[in-house]
C-alpha cells in the first residue's frame, strides 16, 4: 500500500477524525448489536486495559495476545467487527500481516493499528487507520465507538 499518509495516522489530538471508509464498513450489517472487537496486543496489562475500557463503553471484547492466537480464533469462526492490532508482536505473525489474513476471513472487517515504535504501517490495508503509543484507552473507546455508530 506504500507509506502511511498524514490522514490515516490518527494522532492523539485528533483521534475522533477516522476515515469515512471505515465508518461505512463498520455500520453496513450490525444493527441491534454491540460491536465486536478483537483486541491483539501481546502486553497483557495493555491488553486487558484496553479491553476494559471498550468493555465499559458496550463493546464485545475478545483477546488475543499475540497474532497467531487471533488468526487461529478467526478461522475457527470467531466474529467481529473490528480489529485493534498492535504492529508488531511476539511470534512470527505481525500486526500487518494478521490485518490482511483478518480481511481475507472478513473483507469488511474495520482494522485499527497501533504501535509505540513505528509510525504508521506500510503494508497496511485499505482504509485502516493507525493510532500510535502510548494512546488513552478512552479516546481509543470513543474512536471505535464513532466507526461503529449504528451498530448497537
Amino acid at each position: 500500500m506504500g507509506a502511511p499518509r498524514r490522514e490515516d495516522v490518527v494522532g492523539p489530538a485528533g483521534i475522533e477524525k477516522v476515515g469515512e471508509r471505515a465508518v461505512k464498513r463498520a455500520r453496513e450489517g450490525r444493527r441491534g448489536r454491540a460491536p465486536r472487537v478483537l483486541v491483539v496486543e501481546d502486553e497483557a496489562l495493555i491488553c486487558v486495559e484496553t479491553a476494559d475500557t471498550l468493555e465499559h463503553q458496550g463493546f464485545e471484547v475478545h483477546l488475543a495476545l499475540s497474532g497467531e492466537d487471533a488468526l487461529r480464533r478467526l478461522r475457527s469462526g470467531l466474529p467481529i467487527d473490528i480489529l485493534f492490532t498492535d504492529v508488531h508482536l511476539a511470534g512470527p505473525l505481525d500486526g500487518a500481516t494478521l490485518a490482511r489474513l483478518a480481511r481475507e476471513i472478513h473483507p469488511e472487517l474495520v482494522v485499527v493499528y497501533t504501535s509505540g515504535t513505528v509510525e504508521g504501517v506500510n503494508e497496511r490495508v485499505a482504509g485502516s487507520v493507525f493510532v500510535p503509543k502510548p494512546y488513552n484507552p478512552d479516546r481509543v473507546a470513543h474512536m471505535l465507538t464513532r466507526m461503529s455508530a449504528g451498530c448497537a
